[in-house]
């Protein structure tokens, strides 16, 4: 496999361009492929141990996203964006999770099953019978925002632009897609699409503090 190359100056054009957009331009739409590869983004996301403890719910659905609104206190990229994800946990992690890794590990390598029997006992001592299993629940949201992160990227990287939410209310996004009777949970969500051309945060500076106050060497 080739190893991509990017110059450094192209990351950094894109990261200085993106930002969370609050007014999207709801007649334009990302075209097929550009979402299939931010999809394929989302899958391709590491995880520790590699568990991909998530779904990530794409709501397509227009009446769907119309009853998302009042429940994300009416932010309008919910339902003005191209696309609307909802990123998720999955709940409570069990031996059966940690087993359906190991399963799809020796598929996807072509090794035996057995031959992963250290790495299934060290998931499963740690995630579902170790102390991390009392804060499994958070330790997955940890990983989604790793998911977030890596999506917002490859989305500006493509010129998409998009806004993390944590303004809703997750309780009842759970009620509304049935995440929790499947085991999952909203955690936060992310609008992607393309800006208004009178969206005023467009202009406004990016706030950070200088790299001297932030970066430290050793």
């Amino acid at each position: 496999m080739t190893v991509p190359s990017l110059p450094p100056d192209s990351l950094l054009t894109a990261l200085r361009w993106r930002y969370a957009v609050k007014s999207f331009d709801p007649t334009r739409k990302i075209e097929p492929a550009t979402w299939q590869a931010l999809e394929e983004a989302l899958v391709l996301t590491p995880s520790s141990y590699g568990l991909q403890p998530w779904k990530f719910v794409v709501v397509e659905d227009p009446a769907t996203r119309e009853k998302l609104l009042p429940l994300s206190y009416n932010q309008r990229q919910v339902v003005d964006a191209s696309h609307f994800v909802v990123f998720c946990i999955r709940k409570s992690l069990s031996a059966d999770d940690v087993e359906r890794h190991v399963a799809r590990t020796a598929q996807v390598r072509g090794i035996a099953i057995e031959t992963l029997a250290k790495f299934r006992a060290v998931m499963t001592r740690d995630i579902v019978h170790g102390s991390r299993s009392l804060h499994a629940n958070a330790w997955a949201a940890n990983q989604l925002f790793i998911a977030l992160g890596n999506f917002m990227t490859a989305a500006a990287l493509l010129g998409v632009d998009t806004c993390p939410m944590e303004g809703f209310e997750p309780a009842k996004y759970d009620d509304l897609l049935g995440l929790a009777p499947r085991g999952f949970a909203a955690s936060v969500c992310c609008a992607a699409g393309y800006r208004a051309a009178n969206d005023k945060c467009a202009a406004i500076p990016k706030v950070r503090f200088e790299a001297k106050d932030v970066i430290e060497r050793r």
